[in-house]
């Protein structure tokens, strides 16, 4: 933290995700107060991945080969973009449907597959390699600290100032992430004088992440988890239906999550795990399963806020565990493609979710859509530990001692 530079990154991180997850809470509660249909939360997070998916392997081929900082920047102000025109739509000065409010929520898919490889790549820019560990635990608690902050802001604030006014601090803290990467000093990587085709690239980066079996199976263990797990999506439909709160509990419930996760990345930043790694990951996805079974079944406020508290400390193990053994395996020339990878395992996977959970949700109903995501991830868990032993038997400590192009295949 003496690292004025990874402060200033670490603020880069806090103020992106408060942005968006300022704008999600209120998109979500918005939506669901204007149609009263979960599907159409679910279509959010489908409006958002869509686009992601699109630009995410070649968001992560220019961080490779193009000035990071500078990339960073300009996706901040990608970011600013989407609330100002989100509030334009709800002060109808751009008059239409309901269905209109999606091109922003596309525009934010776009810009977010490049804010996870500008964060990587600066990491290891700014921290040596000996810091990793401690490092990553101190982005999860930034991380889980704006997951936090984020929806409490955005839930407490849309009743007394009213939801543009809410998109405007979005917009403000976008900007303020300019500001931040300008001030960050920090040497960018020699550049190849001839780059590779475009193609060639991303599909090198492909190959590291599918022949590390290691790095494979953490980023698909949570990208099921979370898939089948996300009820968090589903906020604003239980609000409404099942534990009849205002905006301000839907603002206790989607930081609840983040506040585990914070206490735990705190406790690991102190603690940082090494030895049985892949048995602790494993535990805390099964225990974030669980925890989302005891939020389908609960019809009390409190009691279901506790389940997604402790869903949350599972998820920042898991987070933890995930970023680490990426930051140690990628080789530095190859951060951002490998990031982009991981966000389309990982980051996706909350806007899939969301998407299968509505769906789910609109089939079966609210409480049955849940209970069966959290059984699901549990047989994820059960798959992923019984056909990969080298993440089960996983100790940090030989990744951090073997070169960073590794690969563990056995």
């Amino acid at each position: 933290m003496r690292n004025r530079s990874f402060r200033a990154l670490l603020g880069y991180r806090i103020c992106t995700i408060l942005s968006y997850q300022i704008v999600a809470v209120t998109v979500g509660w918005h939506m669901y107060a204007v149609t009263g249909d979960p599907w159409m939360l679910g279509l959010v997070g489908l409006a958002e991945v869509l686009p992601y998916f699109c630009v995410a392997p070649f968001a992560g081929y220019l961080v490779d080969h193009l000035p990071r900082r500078r990339l960073g920047m300009a996706a901040a102000a990608g970011l600013a973009v989407t609330p100002v025109l989100l509030a334009l739509i709800v002060l109808e000065v751009m008059p239409g449907s309901i269905w209109l409010v999606y091109l922003p929520i596309a525009l934010t898919g776009m810009v977010r597959a490049f804010l996870g490889p500008v964060y990587n790549a600066l990491f290891a820019r700014v921290l040596p390699r000996a810091q990793y560990v401690r490092g990553a635990s101190l982005g999860s608690i930034v991380f889980q600290s704006a997951l936090v902050l984020g929806p409490a802001i955005g839930g407490a604030l849309i009743k007394p100032i009213g939801i543009p006014a809410v998109f405007a601090i979005a917009a403000g803290l976008a900007l303020l992430v300019i500001v931040l990467l300008a001030r960050m000093e920090v040497t960018e990587p020699p550049r190849p004088l001839q780059r590779e085709p475009v193609f060639a690239s991303i599909a090198e980066g492909g190959r590291f992440v599918f022949g590390h079996r290691i790095l494979l199976g953490a980023l698909a263990l949570d990208m099921f988890a979370v898939l089948f797990g996300g009820a968090i999506s589903l906020a604003p439909a239980f609000i409404h239906d099942i534990l009849a709160y205002g905006p301000e509990g839907l603002g206790i419930l989607r930081g609840a999550p983040a506040l585990g996760a914070v206490a735990i990345g705190i406790w690991l930043a102190r603690n940082p795990i090494q030895r049985n790694a892949g048995r602790v990951l494993l535990a805390a996805v099964a225990g974030f399963g669980l925890c989302m079974i005891g939020f389908g079944l609960s019809t009390v406020f409190w009691l279901s806020a506790f389940f997604l508290l402790l869903s949350g400390i599972c998820d920042g193990v898991s987070v933890v565990m995930r970023s680490t053994i990426m930051q140690l395996a990628t080789p530095d020339h190859m951060r951002g493609r490998v990031s982009s990878i991981n966000g389309l395992f990982v980051g996706s996977s909350n806007e899939i979710g969301a998407f299968y959970m509505g769906s789910m949700a609109r089939l079966l109903g609210l409480v049955p859509a849940v209970v069966v995501g959290g059984f699901m991830t549990l047989g994820v868990v059960a798959v992923t530990a019984r056909t990969l032993p080298a993440l089960r038997r996983l100790d940090l400590r030989e990744l951090q001692s073997a070169p960073a192009a590794s690969r563990h295949t056995r």
